[in-house]
């Protein structure tokens, strides 16, 4: 796992598509928000930045990198090849999808720790990084599942523009107007149940068991996309 790991991380780096998706297209928002807190916290809230900050990260770093990642492998017939060795699914999924999730863990640490240096820190620490780490999983889990409708990594950039752009755009629904309104809806979508959750652990103000209870949807999400993964998902290039 750690071989294939290791060999995918060199691969991120001499790819420039994914070099720009996974990390200067993710950092450069993120920094714009981080510089420009004060503006978007008085629209939002410093909560609010850091959930847009979370999905940016995981939507374009995480998510379209894991795509392209999968549906490149697969058209090489690298997946075919290393299903032929000794390491089983689970090893060679994980091994292909870790260089992608650490950069992302990363990534989101320090714009997250910047935005505490700069701002206001965050209300409790250990909920924000459940929120963190369950955003991951949800996107990790519909990056699988998108993959298994990917031809190609070019395929990938069209793909992957609805769940890309509708977590952000959900993020920023429910990151501006709160859940007071149309509170079941904006929670069950994919990535309001998660923001709200980040808001919660920044901003303060909600007990810790109200604002756990919002990791129902998000793990939905993760059981849904798994699911979709397991009947979608192909080895060999699609035709």
């Amino acid at each position: 796992m750690l071989s294939i790991a290791s060999s995918e991380l060199i691969q991120i780096f001499r790819n420039r598509l994914v070099l720009v998706t996974s990390l200067i297209v993710p950092v450069a928002v993120s920094v714009f928000f981080v510089r420009q807190h004060d503006t978007f916290a008085a629209i939002g809230s410093l909560g609010y930045i850091a959930g847009i900050v979370l999905f940016t990260v995981a939507a374009f770093g995480l998510y379209a990198t894991a795509v392209t990642t999968l549906a490149s492998r697969r058209q090489n017939l690298f997946l075919k090849r290393l299903r032929s060795t000794a390491a089983g699914d689970r090893e060679i999924l994980t091994g292909l999808l870790l260089p992608a999730t650490g950069l992302a863990v990363v990534q989101v640490t320090a714009i997250l720790t910047a935005l505490a240096v700069v701002a206001d820190g965050p209300d409790n620490v250990l909920l924000l990084v459940v929120a963190v780490l369950a955003t991951l999983a949800m996107m990790i889990g519909l990056a699988l599942a998108t993959a298994g409708l990917t031809n190609s990594p070019e395929h990938a950039q069209v793909t992957t523009l609805p769940v890309t752009l509708g977590v952000v755009v959900v993020a920023s629904w429910v990151g501006i107007s709160g859940t007071e309104q149309l509170t079941l809806l904006k929670r069950l979508l994919p990535g309001g149940a998660a923001t709200e959750l980040t808001m919660n652990a920044w901003n303060g103000g909600v007990a810790v068991t109200d604002s756990l209870l919002l990791l129902g949807p998000t793990l939905g999400w993760v059981a849904v996309a798994v699911l979709l993964a397991t009947r979608l998902f192909r080895w060999e290039p699609r035709r």
